[in-house]
């Protein structure tokens, strides 16, 4: 799998998505509801990130529009 920006995972009740993605770094925003948009920014290592999104779920674009539509 490999990680692009503005991908979004959920994971438990919050969504993760992938602000800037650099060659070592992860900066991404932890949101409650997508359609608020609102959250805040974090910054992780890669390594980090990966562990941290191990059990969570990539949303395919339908499945964000479902999300917001919520």
């Amino acid at each position: 799998m490999k990680l692009r920006q503005n991908q979004v995972w959920h994971l438990g009740g919050e969504f993760l998505r992938i602000v800037t993605l650099e060659r070592l770094e992860v900066r991404y925003k932890t949101m409650k509801n997508l359609v608020t948009g609102e959250g805040k920014h974090v910054t992780a290592t890669k390594k980090e990130f990966c562990r941290l999104i191990k059990g969570a779920r990539l949303l395919m674009p339908e499945e964000e529009v479902n999300f917001r539509a919520q």
